[in-house]
């Protein structure tokens, strides 16, 4: 399948209208192009909407990604977490680690996106020469509703750009996750250290109230390796492969379920504003809500290995409907609701207007 059928739509004429020939981007995205760059930006109109989306949606919604963390490791309430952070660490701690998901995750959002777009297409000339039936034609006619066959081609398609993308992101995840825990860390090793102090010298110690770090990514990527190799910084690597497999499918099949019943069963065109945003909405919702215990799973045992100069950590259970296994639940759905109606609207926002770009 060529890059110019990965437009994000199930049908390669899908959203096509818009401003005329020689039309270009209004407002904030109002310059000229040239011809060649037009024809370069309908071939990776894929690649360049997943990009500029991620970096939006990431950056606005990091501080929520950065507290699911805490509670997720340490407990506490959301008022109570964010306030000790402030407190201690500064505002600066809400987006502490920022950089490497804004490079990671808009690399393996545009790379999955882009895998997701030509499994969807395999996945359909696959089950149209066992079945005779095309998923996307169904998902792409008027008036028509998620069926087997639509939701076995879009869970699987994500499926696989989950499994794939996995290997990419898991250090970057890695990193990010002990930049967010690092100040937490920190004091408690203080505490520690001041507590054995009093014990020894009969003194109370003096905790700190702010926290000086002068750790970064690139130094526990540099640590990780040098304690474990390279290994180090896969480590939790099948947790985060389970979680990254089955959420992605999830994802993925809720997201075009959701669009196909808001906007083509409907009548309407797939792209619809208002069918975007909710379906962004929901995908991000229902996946987390899903996978949540893998990823509380996943954070403990990355939270042990990263903790301690053990190259080997006990591997926590997956514990399904207990009151543990979801702390930070809330937030995770708010943090995933709003990063992907930000992402999905301009995403197709995008698309559709480098869609609608014509040679001059």
């Amino acid at each position: 399948m060529s890059k110019d059928r990965s437009d994000g739509d199930n049908t390669p004429s899908a959203g096509r209208s818009g401003p005329k020939k020689g039309a270009t981007f209004n407002g904030i995205y109002h310059f000229e192009l040239s011809a060649d760059m037009k024809r370069f930006a309908r071939k990776y109109r894929t690649e360049i909407s997943a990009s500029t989306s991620s970096v939006m949606s990431t950056f606005a919604a990091y501080p929520l990604d950065f507290t699911k963390s805490r509670m997720q490791s340490y407990g506490g309430t959301f008022s109570h977490v964010v306030m000790d952070a402030y407190k201690t660490e500064g505002l600066r701690a809400f987006w502490r680690g920022v950089t490497p998901p804004i490079i990671s995750v808009t690399v393996v959002r545009t790379i999955s996106f882009s895998l997701y777009q030509r499994a969807k297409y395999s996945c359909d000339r696959t089950i149209k020469s066992m079945t005779g039936k095309s998923p996307l034609e169904m998902a792409n006619a008027r008036h028509s509703y998620p069926n087997i066959y639509t939701l076995a081609c879009f869970g699987t398609a994500g499926a696989m750009a989950g499994a794939v993308i996995t290997t990419l992101s898991c250090p970057f995840e890695l990193t990010k996750l002990n930049e967010q825990l690092a100040g937490k860390m920190h004091r408690e090793a203080l505490s520690a250290a001041q507590a054995a102090k009093s014990k020894t010298l009969g003194q109370p110690g003096t905790p700190s109230s702010q926290v000086d770090l002068k750790s970064g990514s690139m130094y526990t990527a540099k640590r990780l390796t040098k304690d474990r190799g390279i290994a180090g910084l896969y480590s939790g690597y099948r947790l985060h492969l389970l979680r990254d497999t089955v959420g992605t499918a999830i994802y993925f099949m809720t997201y075009e379920s959701a669009k196909q019943i808001l906007a083509n069963a409907r009548g309407k065109e797939p792209t619809s504003p208002y069918a975007v945003v909710i379906a962004g909405g929901l995908c991000g919702i229902v996946s987390w809500a899903c996978i949540y215990p893998i990823d509380v799973a996943k954070t403990m045992y990355q939270k042990a290995l990263l903790s301690s100069n053990a190259k080997n950590a006990v591997r926590p259970k997956i514990k399904f409907f207990e009151f543990t296994s979801y702390r930070g639940l809330g937030v995770s759905v708010v943090r995933s609701c709003l990063i992907n109606m930000i992402f999905f609207s301009n995403f197709e926002f995008m698309k559709k207007r480098i869609n609608a770009l014509e040679d001059d």
